[in-house]
This record gives structure tokens, sequence and C-alpha cells, in this order.
């Protein structure tokens, strides 16, 4: 069985407020637009999916919420760890995940993400900007999932989709 991932940007923060710590930072009103636009893409893409793990982050946490009405009934784990991970730190996280999950939706940072993505493809996005939703195919358990495994079916940015 195929199985899916999708590597989701944190839509644009907010740097207004320089009192904050990084982790408590929240979407700017340039992310919350961009939040239309990727909710619209994601039910017209039929992106589904079965799990997500979010960053406990603030602006993760905006995120998801910003596309929460495409994801349909996903079962939602804000993970720490998540939290400024590196690409290894990432997927160790998705070796952990329980094989009969058909399709999982990570909502991180960069650098991170990009190169997750970058590793498990083998592509390199020229810029994986906040926003950024790339989508990986998968044979395979999650346990096995490593460099090259994947392919990278789909890449969009918000940008993009007007």
């Amino acid at each position: 069985m195929t199985k899916k991932l999708y590597l989701l940007r944190h839509l644009k923060s907010s740097w207004d407020d320089d009192t904050l710590a990084d982790h408590d930072r929240p979407l700017a009103p340039r992310g919350r637009k961009a939040g239309k636009r990727m909710v619209r893409y994601l039910q017209t893409a039929g992106v589904a999916p079965e799990l997500v793990l979010c960053s406990s982050a603030a602006r993760t946490r905006q995120t998801l919420e910003a596309v929460r009405a495409a994801l349909g009934d996903a079962e939602v784990r804000f993970e720490e760890t998540l939290y400024a991970a590196s690409d290894e730190e990432l997927l160790g996280v998705l070796r952990a995940v329980e094989p009969d999950v058909g399709s999982v939706l990570v909502i991180a940072h960069n650098p991170g993400l990009e190169d997750l993505a970058a590793a498990l493809s083998g592509v390199r996005q020229e810029k994986f900007p906040t926003g950024a939703l790339a989508t990986l195919g998968y044979e395979g358990s999650w346990a096995q999932l490593g460099p090259g495994s994947c392919e990278l079916t789909g890449f969009v940015v918000p940008r993009e989709l007007g």
C-alpha cells in the first residue's frame, strides 16, 4: 500500500512583538491569508491525512487551525520534539508512526522540513518558504522510512495559489 507523507512548513509568522520567545510567535496577517488559500488547495487536491503531527510552537498550532477545515477527522498529536527539529529528528518521529497509518501530515519548521523532504525524495526544492507543502509517496512501513525512499509527487506554495 502506498503511504502518503505531507510536509507543511508553518504559515508566515509575525515578528512584531520582540518580547515573545520564538516558540510563542503567532501567525502574521499574511500567514492567515495564505491559510485560506491552502485550505482550498488541500480540499481540491484531496489531502486527507489520517494523522497530523504538529510542532508545539504557536505558529504551527495556528497553521493547523487555519487549515483544519480541510483535514476532516484526522487524529492530531502535538509533539514538543518537532519544534526546531532537524531532519534526523523528524525522521525519528515518523519512524515511530504506527504501521497501519496510511497518511501523515507533519506541520513543523525549517530547515528540518526542507532537509527531510530533500533526503527522502532526493529532490531539493530551490526554496521551501512558509506555507510550502511537499507531498511524498512511499512504499513500506514507517519504521523503514529513509533517504531516497520516497517519491516527491507534489510541491506547492501559497503564493502560487492566487
